[in-house]
């Protein structure tokens, strides 16, 4: 079997499992144009999925993906639905959406993220970073239990993390940084990241590995509109203070990958299977 490297493409990935996309119905979050979570989309439309849903805020950002992979391979099924996740009335509904359209789920791509925003709160009153990139994906998972259960043994959900879950804590008593006035926003970053791969090890507990398995991964630095925020020179100067004061040094940033590198781990983690989830 293949060893991948830092290097390794998505599309070798899929490549090496085609056998195991085939016929597969996967559900990815965030799958904008030009980001990690497209890409990861692009790759599986070469191993001939039976359907790709791909949920998101905006259609017309997903739309030109959907159009690049009818265009690669027109016999997969491709399914635009619609979600706010960070509010859970758009959750609900993005769900029965979901559910309404398949007959199972075979993999779930949790990839959907904002980064280092300015402190806002949501319609549900929770801090905005923490209840789009942990929240909605935690009640989106449960809502579609169902139908990732119906698919069988081998049953996949991948959770994007980050390096920033290393500097990260969860605040239980406090998610929301005493309603901004200790908000740092990539403190709330690292502890919405936390929170995801917290979820991720609950589901490997709670779920025999054969039956459903479960990962948190890293992609890697990747240049994306998720880091729009550290143009501002003030933000970015408040997130490596916070990060340098956590480590104790000066923070070095990783070599920075391709979207096309960038997406291997995540189909690693839902496509290989000599990794497992306990």
């Amino acid at each position: 079997m293949t060893q991948f490297q830092w290097s390794s493409t998505g599309r070798e990935v899929v490549e090496e499992f085609q056998a195991i996309v085939v016929d597969k119905t996967i559900v990815i979050t965030g799958a904008s144009q030009g980001g990690v979570g497209a890409e990861t989309a692009f790759s599986l439309a070469f191993g001939n999925p039976k359907h790709l849903v791909l949920a998101g805020r905006s259609e017309q950002k997903i739309k030109p993906v959907i159009e690049e992979i009818n265009k690669t391979n027109p016999s997969i099924k491709t399914t635009f639905v619609q979600v706010d996740l960070g509010s859970q009335a758009s959750v609900r509904g993005a769900a029965a959406a979901i559910n309404a359209a398949v007959e199972r789920i075979d993999i779930l791509i949790n990839n959907a993220a904002i980064m280092a925003c300015p402190y806002t709160k949501t319609e549900d009153g929770i801090e905005s970073q923490f209840a789009t990139n942990y929240v909605g994906h935690f009640l989106l998972t449960n809502l579609l239990m169902e139908k990732l259960l119906a698919a069988g043994d081998g049953t996949r959900i991948v959770n994007i993390t980050s390096t920033a879950g290393a500097t990260g804590e969860i605040h239980l008593d406090d998610i929301n940084f005493d309603d901004g006035k200790s908000y740092n926003p990539i403190a709330a970053y690292g502890q919405s990241k936390v929170a995801n791969i917290l979820f991720t090890v609950s589901l490997s507990k709670n779920f025999s590995s054969r039956k459903l398995a479960s990962f948190s991964v890293h992609p890697g630095s990747i240049s994306t509109g998720l880091q729009k925020h550290f143009h501002d020179p003030a933000t970015f100067k408040e997130c490596m203070d916070y990060v340098e004061a956590k480590i104790g040094g000066n923070f070095k940033f990783e070599e920075k990958k391709t979207l096309q590198q960038g997406c291997s781990t995540t189909l690693v983690a839902a496509l290989d299977p000599s990794i497992t989830g306990n």
